[in-house]
């Protein structure tokens, strides 16, 4: 199979902060890749990179055969790419912002007009053709985003935390749509926090954690890589304490996940009497007790140590210890 993406020993630095750190990965044409991680991890300079809106310190990026650092314009050609912020006009209408993408990515005249509409019929958005972008939901812009990414039929599409901020019917959408794009042939390529999104719709996914990649398969195979492990999910009526529940006999790790706590544990048996005698010392009712099949979040905490969660603010990176 043709790669699509190439990237090897991939740094860069951001005024003596290091973003990324020798990043090598590539992705199969016509596959959906995802690049994991918490915010601040690199993500979003990977994908800059790779779209040629910044020039990498070292290494090499390549994109359907083009160096970015040398045929950034070649490659922009074919591919699209929607930024975690949508980029549409707001004073236009959705109809005016498709021709207006159609034209900026060099679409014949004469097609300008009927691809707009397939796109406006593909995304749900024909009835609001004529609607200014201002008067949209949110999620309604967040289609008409990916469909002024789409409207030159690009080889490759690049997505920058496409849900982010999106209802649970709109992502539920966009997830879909890019299943139909790899059905298509079109390869995808999505940055995300979500675990469980990537889980759904990746062929194969890359963890980057503080600009280093952390671990690369798909994700069965992830989750298989730690199968010896046995997570365990509780919770009590009212919050403990994590390092008390550590000393439960049985119990190897804890993670707390808003009011519950998720346990890696020796065996369930013998874990299940231990946090039923913790509660009656403590005084605390256990809620819920159950057993939890491996999860790529179970993969990503015991790779790094933390939950894909927002973790910087400002620039992404971090300083090279010298």
């Amino acid at each position: 199979m043709t790669d699509a993406i190439q990237v090897e020993g991939l740094t860069k630095y951001y005024d003596g902060l290091l973003a990324l750190d020798q990043v090598t990965f590539s992705v199969d044409e016509g596959s959906v890749f995802g690049l994991l991680g918490p915010n601040g991890a690199g993500k979003t300079t990977t994908i800059r990179v790779l779209t040629g809106l910044t020039r990498p310190s070292g290494g090499r990026a390549s994109v359907l055969g083009f160096d970015m650092a040398r045929e950034a314009v070649k490659a922009k050609q074919r591919i699209g790419v929607v930024p975690d912020i949508s980029n549409v006009y707001e004073e236009l209408s959705a109809l005016q912002n498709l021709v207006f993408s159609a034209q900026l990515y060099g679409v014949q005249r004469s097609e300008r007009r009927t691809r707009a509409r397939e796109l406006l019929e593909s995304f749900g958005l024909w009835e609001r053709a004529d609607s200014r972008v201002i008067h949209l939901s949110h999620g309604m812009r967040r289609r008409l985003t990916v469909a002024c990414a789409l409207v030159h039929r690009p080889q490759v599409l690049f997505l920058d935390e496409p849900t982010t901020g999106l209802d649970v019917q709109s992502a539920r959408q966009l997830r879909s749509m890019v299943g139909d794009l790899r059905d298509t042939g079109v390869t995808v390529f999505l940055t995300t926090h979500y675990i469980e999104e990537a889980d759904q719709l990746c062929d194969r996914v890359a963890m980057i954690n503080r600009g280093r990649i952390a671990a690369l398969d798909s994700p069965e195979a992830l989750k298989a890589s730690v199968t010896g492990s046995r997570v365990v999910e509780v919770a009590f009526s009212r919050p403990t304490v994590e390092d008390e529940l550590e000393k439960v006999p049985g119990v190897l790790e804890v993670h707390r996940l808003g009011d519950r706590y998720r346990l890696t544990v020796g065996s369930e048996a013998d874990v299940f009497g231990a946090l039923v005698d913790y509660g009656r010392a403590k005084g605390l009712m256990i809620v819920s007790l159950n057993t939890l099949k491996t999860s790529l979040e179970d993969v990503f905490l015991r790779i790094t140590g933390s939950t894909p969660v927002p973790e910087l603010d400002g620039a992404e990176g971090h300083r090279r210890n010298e």
